[in-house]
């Protein structure tokens, strides 16, 4: 079981932890995949989902991903290793690039279709190549000379590859910036080419989407910043200017990025991968790295003590491996590429271990993070996102009119859309349904439903825009890959404190009927009600509620036993409406909180044909054009 040190409240008045305790997590997270180890370290094999791909990648997954987490334990100790991870590293990377070793690592193929063999080993190369960069003189300086040449040449058959065109970009990159950094040849390599395609898509204020699709999520996090900080570190070389506007974009993301998390250490549940859990903190521990972080250091610490110490408190590597999940095991969650290695990526958010004891980050006394004690209201236009973190719950909540994860056009087939992007509303404390929840289309979204009881889904984005407190897209329902013809839905979130009016602009037959959803809250047997045109869903004091105040007839809410990753079930508070016109307007008022819901006299609002005006009892007054306010081609399905 997982040991902490006693607290400290005078030097961490928030949280308690110091580095000792992220220091004994690592240690107790890394003794815990050596117990599963290989004889040679190489191909560790833990229990968990095996993909497609087989066991000898989902171990070199568990070497390569782990590898991220000792490496700045080890920087950090300046040459004390009393665990002995120097050694039994390095004698993994002798053994996994030695052809004919029984631990031979996978070659990976080039991501171009028809795909030849298996990719990931060109993930675990970039993930290689960074810990060696953080511990060269540990361990690359310290093989003989043949192993030298050996794990050079494995890195620069990846270096050489060509990769998907989204974050993937930087994993060939990662691996050539290394061997450059050592002398070593990198001919035949394109990693400044691949490094000013993913510049490229820079949004602004540091954001990035992953890849030439709109796709905003903590990749962001988990590769697209530290990757890009790891390579202008070793190659900054080639352009300083392009690596001191990647530090000014840096500072620039953690100054918003650190506005996403809550007080207590939750993180908001949006997008794929999120079983790298800790990753997400990478960023903010390479800005303090570099001295450029928006926050000072003990908020710094703050912050990311409150996340690990969360993940922790809900059982995260106390007992066992890491598993692919949330707070706990939970496969819907996760994707197909997802095995029993991939949790590692955690250790990318160990990175601060590399900053030695006398580093201010440990040393100064705990400040407040962004959200702590204060309301937080974040616009990220480029991002089509607003969050919205309220001081007296301690939630954070994200509205989300620019983030689909898809392409266009829609083709037939299976729909290209994700539970953890398709959604118009996250949080902190909630996750969208991945099983029978998100086949029914329930929670976080507007359902058209047809005549054989069927849901739409929301699908690609045909347009976004957002301006001020008000984040707005416009999308054609479809299913099974198919747009369903004549229809349309533009739909506007203002946001105000906690709650967010949820507009939209319908069109289409009139034999569709509509279903308009909350968050879904979870837990052993959340409680739940309605009444009138109110609904609502609790767990213990978390509730979600959502409140008709235009277009709709009724309120009910939904169970789902098979539950979210937050937990085994799930509540969600529904609104239901039949249409009588082909083009119709809808306003429901949404809340997630603790305690009572507060839904009643919060908003006034009027409908004027497509113009919807809402007063906030705040003072804030806002109208919106549900017809005009999206910049879109207005092409119905």
């Amino acid at each position: 079981m997982l040991e902490l040190p006693a607290e400290d409240r005078d030097l961490s008045p928030r949280t308690g932890w110091t580095r000792a305790h992220w220091a004994a997590v690592a240690d107790h997270w890394l003794a815990t995949l050596r117990r599963y180890s290989s004889p040679r370290h190489a191909l560790p094999v833990l229990p968990g989902r095996v993909t497609d791909s087989g066991v000898r990648r989902e171990a070199l997954e568990v070497f390569g991903r782990s590898f991220l987490m000792a490496a700045p334990r080890i920087a950090g100790e300046r040459g004390r290793d009393p665990l002995g991870l120097a050694d039994w590293y390095a004698e993994g990377l002798d053994a996994g690039t030695d052809p004919d070793s029984p631990e031979a690592w996978p070659l990976g193929a080039t991501g171009r279709r028809p795909l030849l063999g298996i990719t990931n080993p060109i993930v675990e190369a970039a993930n290689i190549a960074f810990g060696l960069h953080l511990t060269r003189e540990w361990i690359w300086d310290r093989l003989d000379r043949p192993v030298r040449k050996r794990v050079a040449a494995w890195l620069l058959h990846h270096a050489r590859t060509e990769v998907f065109n989204n974050n993937w970009q930087l994993f060939p990159s990662m691996a050539e910036a290394f061997l450059a950094s050592v002398g070593e040849d990198t001919r035949g390599c394109t990693g400044s080419r691949n490094v000013a395609r993913v510049e490229s898509w820079h949004l602004g204020g540091g954001w990035f989407t992953d890849g030439p699709e709109h796709a905003v999520d903590h990749y962001n996090a988990f590769v697209i910043h530290p990757y890009l900080w790891a390579w202008h570190r070793m190659r900054g070389d080639l352009d300083p200017a392009a690596a001191r506007r990647h530090l000014d974009r840096l500072s620039e993301f953690t100054a918003s990025y650190a506005r996403l998390f809550a007080p207590d250490g939750s993180v908001l549940h949006f997008g794929r991968s999120l079983t790298y859990r800790t990753a997400v903190l990478a960023p903010l521990w390479a800005a303090e790295l570099s001295g450029v972080s928006a926050l000072r250091p003990g908020a710094t610490r703050r912050l990311a003590s409150g996340v690990l110490a969360n993940f922790t408190g809900h059982g995260v590597g106390a007992d066992g491996p890491l598993t692919i999940g949330w707070h706990g095991e939970h496969l819907a969650s996760s994707q197909a590429y997802s095995g029993f290695g991939s949790p590692y990526l955690a250790g990318i958010g160990f990175l601060g271990l590399a900053m030695a004891a006398d580093h201010p980050v440990w040393t100064v006394i705990e400040e407040p993070q962004p959200t702590d004690g204060r309301d937080v209201l974040t616009v990220l236009p480029q991002a089509g996102l607003i969050a919205s973190a309220t001081s007296a719950d301690g939630l954070v909540r994200l509205v989300n009119h620019g983030s689909d994860h898809c392409g266009l056009p829609v083709g037939g087939g299976a729909d290209p859309d994700d539970p953890h992007y398709a959604k118009f509303a996250y949080s902190s404390h909630t996750a969208p349904g991945t099983g029978s929840s998100w086949e029914e289309g329930a929670d976080g979204h507007l359902a058209l439903i047809g005549a054989d009881g069927r849901s739409s889904r929301r699908g690609p984005l045909r347009g976004w825009f957002t301006e001020g407190a008000v984040a707005a897209s416009a999308h054609v329902p479809q299913r099974d890959g198919k747009a369903w013809a004549g229809t349309s839905v533009v739909t506007a979130s203002i946001v105000d404190g906690p709650h967010e009016l949820r507009c939209h602009l319908v069109t289409g037959p009139a034999e569709y009927s509509l279903r308009e959803g909350g968050h879904a809250v979870s837990g052993d047997d959340p409680g739940s009600g309605a009444d009138g045109l109110v609904a609502w869903a609790r767990n213990g004091d978390l509730v979600a509620a959502v409140a008709g105040v235009h277009g709709w007839d009724r309120a009910e809410t939904l169970r789902y036993d098979d539950g979210t990753a937050i937990g085994p079930v799930a509540a969600v508070p529904v609104l239901r409406a039949d249409r009588h016109a082909e083009t119709t307007v809808h306003v429901a008022l949404h809340l997630l909180t603790r305690g009572e819901p507060e839904v009643e006299d919060v908003v006034e609002v009027s409908v004027d044909g497509t113009r919807v005006t809402a007063a906030w009892r705040s003072g804030a007054k806002t109208s919106v054009d549900m017809a005009t306010f999206v910049p879109w081609d207005g092409h119905t399905g």
